[in-house]
């Protein structure tokens, strides 16, 4: 009998959508809930040692938590593999997993700044990251669409969340930096149009992760219709 999954969520969290993603690609049926990030019910903070998402719940019993940690498990448990056979591209793989903190932090880092002056010191970190992955792109031997060439992998499920928020972040206030790095760029296209990662996510993602911007008093909400506004808060 085949497992029954649940996913712990915020409405906009990238991290958990990393866990979506596999979950989609693997076309593993689950259930969501959606955590109020200011009321953590008594139940979820038992089972998340950090209080954050995702936390995946399996068959009621087990909690797995850390994004990584749960799109390993379901790699290892439900094929099709998302990992490559070749141990050293395995390894590859995980190596450059462990790199999308430090991705991910150039890009949340600048689009939660509270001032312009300090969107645009953070702004300009961002090429170093970018310049990692052009690298990383061009040394792959092949020619895409995705990190390992024509199948989606873990290694696109780590990234894909945090090149559509630079996407999202790049309409309001465009940046003119991912256009510097083709590689990377045709890589996030490929992702955002990717059925699984479309799929991971609130239908209307886009407009509720700039209602996010606002609730948090983000210099960037400044840039947000209000006309998009309102068609999040009625969703």
């Amino acid at each position: 009998m085949a497992s029954q999954f649940k996913l712990c969520s915020f409405m906009t969290c990238p991290w958990v959508q990393r866990a979506a993603i596999v979950l989609q690609a693997k076309q593993i049926p689950y259930d969501i809930t959606y955590i109020d990030r200011n009321k953590r019910p008594d139940w979820f903070l038992a089972v998340s040692p950090h209080s954050k998402v995702p936390v995946l719940l399996i068959d009621g019993k087990e909690a797995l938590f850390e994004s990584n940690a749960i799109a390993e498990y379901l790699d290892e448990t439900v094929a099709p593999r998302l990992h490559p056979d070749d141990p050293i591209a395995r390894a590859r793989n995980r190596a450059w997993t462990d790199y999308v903190p430090t991705f991910a932090s150039s890009i949340s880092s600048t689009m939660y700044s509270d001032s312009e002056d300090e969107f645009g010191a953070r702004a300009a970190k961002i090429s170093g990251p970018f310049g990692k992955l052009e690298e990383a792109l061009a040394k792959r031997g092949n020619a895409g669409p995705y990190f390992n060439g024509p199948k989606l992998s873990l290694v696109d499920a780590a990234y894909a969340p945090f090149l559509q928020r630079y996407t999202f972040m790049d309409r309001l206030r465009p940046l003119g930096i991912i256009e510097k790095y083709p590689l990377l760029a045709a890589w996030r296209d490929a992702l955002v149009a990717a059925p699984a990662v479309k799929a991971s996510t609130v239908p209307n993602i886009e407009a509720v992760w700039q209602e996010n911007l606002i609730a948090r008093g983000r210099w960037l909400s400044k840039f947000v219709a209000k006309s998009v506004v309102g068609a999040a808060a009625a969703a």
